[in-house]
């Protein structure tokens, strides 16, 4: 089987320079594995890895939808599957890199089969969850799919949704319908490595980005991004509302600072928690002031 190499991880670890490291050392391209960095012009709120390193190895599913539009799993399945299948056929080894462990996931394990979509179910559902709170469906989702809901946040509306719309439609619980998926793992030799750091240190990067963020224009670029009529996916990346409420004159620009590095640790913490229950990943510790040459070493020695 041919070699497809996942390199993820929370936030603020520096997968990007990883990557690219490590791409050079293996023959490899690199694929975006994050929802927000498919985005054209968010390029500071979301840390794209900038154009010194993109020129030095080829970068996909970077900036390629506009903010208007929706961007979901199965598209990303679709469209990172066959940028795969292209490195592959020019020789190189495809290297998946980002954070977003959902798409991770349904890139190596497959997406469902089924045309279960109820346009009509749907707002239905989200209206009950206007009227009453997502808690009320995640009630109903723990009566009707236990195992669905135990992957799901009580919060998490879209999702919920998504899995009573499917058993809505069809009678079937989807945590059923998944175990017909097909993914990547059958078809080739899968690697995934996660990037990890203590805690502490990783949080103090965080709070160091959020910074840079700032000093690197992200006032204006949210700003140009809030003309826009954003995508339901597009409004919730990190930074977009909380920047919001400092232009309305809720809080002043330093609890804008402090809300946005609240929440990324936050997200990163989510992130964590996704990756450490897939047991396929490799866990690379990454120590005090060590080089991303020095991390991709790492994990040569373990390929």
């Amino acid at each position: 089987k041919e070699r497809v190499i996942f390199l993820v991880g929370p936030t603020a670890t520096g997968k990007s320079k990883v990557a690219v490291s490590l791409a050079r050392k293996i023959n490899g391209e690199i694929i975006s594995c994050d929802s927000m960095q498919v985005y054209k012009g968010m390029d500071t709120i979301t840390s794209k890895p900038p154009f010194a390193l993109k020129r030095r190895i080829p970068h996909y599913l970077l900036s390629v939808i506009s903010v208007d539009k929706e961007y979901n799993v199965s598209r990303y399945y679709k469209d990172a599957s066959r940028e795969i299948k292209e490195i592959i056929k020019r020789g190189k080894t495809p290297l998946v890199v980002g954070g977003t462990g959902l798409y991770m996931s349904i890139l190596m394990d497959g997406i469902f089969k089924s045309s279960a979509a109820s346009e009509v179910i749907r707002n239905r559902l989200y209206r009950q969850a206007g009227e009453r709170g997502s808690e009320y469906l995640y009630k109903r989702l723990k009566e009707i799919d236990p195992q669905a809901a135990a992957k799901i946040h009580p919060h998490d509306t879209k999702r919920i949704v998504r899995v009573l719309e499917v058993f809505e439609a069809t009678g079937q619980k989807i945590s059923q319908l998944q175990k017909q998926r097909e993914g990547l793992a059958q078809e080739y030799d899968i690697r995934v490595f996660c990037l990890n750091m203590p805690r502490e240190k990783l949080y103090q990067r965080i709070d160091a980005r959020v910074e840079d963020m700032f000093k690197l224009g992200l006032i204006a670029e949210v700003k140009r991004l809030l003309k826009s009529k954003l995508s339901k996916t597009a409004r919730y990346a990190i930074g977009i509302r909380e920047l919001k409420g400092y232009f309305e004159g809720l809080y002043d620009l330093e609890e804008a600072k402090c809300l946005i590095k609240r929440n990324t640790r936050l997200y990163a913490k989510r992130q964590m928690t996704w990756f450490k229950k897939d047991k396929r990943i490799n866990w690379i510790q990454i120590g005090e002031k060590e080089k991303a040459q020095t991390v991709a070493n790492k994990i040569v020695k373990q390929l």
